[in-house]
């Protein structure tokens, strides 16, 4: 061989170096390709949660804007509901101040009607004594007076038949 004609083989003649490096830079031209078309359809997945992450962000601004709004109207009616509570509390302690004067008054009332019951039963018991008593004599009077009169008339009846049978 003449050195032009190796100096043309020697071109397309390739080492074994040369050769797995063209192997390897095949192999990698695949793997891109593979990791593009990975990518794309990636992509598509990326796109797909990000329009649903927006959707999402975009029903959730008035969603929580609603749940802000009736956070707000429960705030205001528990505000309101303790207020009614302190004015019942506040009355409730008028009511027990007035009820604890109505139950001192309830006390003096009954020891002032055992004092008057005191006072005023001796003397009506020793006058309704006095006056069943009075009663008693009076009619036990009568009664002997009316038994005298019977037996004098009794007498005097006997008395009248005696005369009469005498005379």
């Amino acid at each position: 061989m003449s050195g032009q004609a190796y100096a043309a083989a020697s071109e397309f003649v390739t080492t074994g170096g040369e050769l797995a490096a063209l192997i390897a830079a095949g192999a990698f031209a695949a793997l891109a390709l593979v990791l593009a078309y990975v990518l794309l359809g990636l992509r598509k997945t990326v796109n797909a949660a990000t329009r649903a992450v927006n959707d999402l962000n975009a029903r959730t601004g008035p969603l929580l804007q609603k749940a802000n709004t009736t956070m707000d109207h429960v705030n205001t009616a528990l505000t309101q509901a303790h207020t009614s509570l302190d004015a019942v509390n506040t009355q409730l302690e008028r009511v027990d101040t007035i009820t604890g004067h109505a139950q001192q008054v309830t006390g003096n009332v009954a020891n002032i009607t055992s004092l008057v019951g005191a006072a005023a039963t001796t003397p009506l018991v020793k006058l309704a004594a006095f006056g069943f008593g009075l009663r008693k004599a009076l009619a036990k009077r009568r009664a002997d007076d009316d038994e005298r009169e019977v037996r004098n008339l009794l007498k005097d009846k006997k008395s009248r038949r005696k005369r009469s049978k005498n005379g």
